[in-house]
């Protein structure tokens, strides 16, 4: 989320001259991971609701509840001197009580995840009916706010018929003058080591295949970091898999680490729009992918540019590896026409959208 947000300030702050704050709540002084152009003022409000992860359930929502009012106060205090034209959230931190705050600006909500992205936990009891109790909190939350933003037409097909709906998807990117010519046999997954990315699921579609000969010599580069980098790595030692799968830390030049690579795989539990995705494929890589909500069915035509696999069929993810692995005339017919996402997907492409709403929610078309 932090990559594609600059993304979109260092366009508008560039190209179109944009006045914008990034306003955070749990910087805790650090810098951001990616530097956002110098004329971007950067506030904090300092409410910190990460220190509480580690503290048991009674003091955590305790705190909770007091850094909620201390965060409304701040918000609404900056706001109100501010005085912005446009306020862009991105959910869920405010957004149930941002369009409260009556600073004279239009509100918007930006989701990155799908409507479903709480059920997809698969909690039972009352955990569970607080997960679907939020879901339709959700679709009263975002009714509030001057237009809804969502990532593919898969989601919005979810949320049903809003007037404040629009789907812009994330862009992707010009990463360099270097493709794949998929000939490498190694294999690529990106993002954040926890339960939404899936990649114990990966890990053991991987042990499926170290089971073949002939896939002997393809290695595995998983690159994030996260809560579950302990936990997988006990995975893959104990798949015997150390020697084939790695995990690396994250890094600022990812498009050299496509082009080394001859296809991606993404075994998610669920995205909002999977950026890794349309980037990756940018550059020339067949992507592998469950076929979770939401993003994949938007992207992938199967077959053509890639392939899309039952979630959570680890059988069918091996295989459909396996089928690329064996055939460098099917990877580089799928090469091809993965390097089209561009056309779709491009900077220029998604930016217009936003420009567009822009205008429209100030009026001024």
């Amino acid at each position: 989320m932090e990559r594609v947000l600059l993304n979109k300030v260092r366009y508008l702050v560039e190209q179109y001259g944009y006045d914008i704050t990034v306003v955070t709540t749990d910087q805790n002084g650090r810098a951001p991971f990616y530097p956002f152009p110098e004329k971007v003022k950067m506030v904090d409000l300092g409410i910190n609701y990460s220190d509480d992860n580690t503290k048991g359930v009674f003091t955590k929502i305790s705190n909770y509840l007091r850094k909620r009012r201390a965060h409304r106060r701040r918000l609404t205090e900056m706001l109100m001197a501010e005085k912005a034209d446009i306020v862009v959230s991105l959910y869920p931190s405010e957004s149930s009580f941002i369009p409260s705050i009556k600073d004279g600006s239009k509100k918007i909500l930006e989701i990155h995840y799908c409507k479903y992205f709480r059920l997809q936990y698969g909690r039972k009891g009352l955990l569970g009916a607080i997960d679907r109790f939020r879901t339709w909190q959700d679709e009263q939350i975002v009714r509030r706010f001057d237009k809804f933003v969502v990532l593919s037409q898969e989601d919005k097909g979810y949320w049903g018929k809003m007037r404040n709906l629009e789907v812009i998807p994330n862009a992707a990117l010009f990463m360099g003058e270097n493709y794949s010519d998929v000939s490498r046999h190694r294999v690529i997954a990106v993002g954040r080591l926890d339960y939404q990315k899936g990649f114990d699921r990966l890990i053991e579609a991987w042990r499926i295949i170290h089971q073949h000969e002939d896939c002997k010599d393809w290695t595995l580069d998983i690159f994030g970091q996260g809560e579950w980098k302990e936990k997988l790595q006990d995975m893959i030692e104990a798949c015997g898999l150390q020697d084939c799968v790695k995990l690396n830390a994250p890094t600022k030049q990812i498009g050299r680490e496509y082009a080394n690579s001859s296809m991606l795989v993404m075994s998610s539990n669920y995205e909002g729009f999977p950026m890794v995705m349309i980037e990756a494929m940018a550059c020339g890589l067949p992507a592998v992918s469950f076929d979770f909500k939401c993003g994949p069915k938007d992207i992938i035509r199967h077959g053509v540019n890639g392939l899309l696999v039952k979630n959570g069929d680890i059988q069918g993810l091996a295989d459909a590896m396996m089928h690329l692995m064996a055939d460098e005339q099917l990877r580089q017919r799928m090469s091809a026409e993965a390097r089209k996402v561009v056309e779709t997907y491009s900077e220029e492409v998604v930016m217009r959208k936003w420009l567009e709403l822009f205008d429209e929610v100030s009026g001024e078309r």
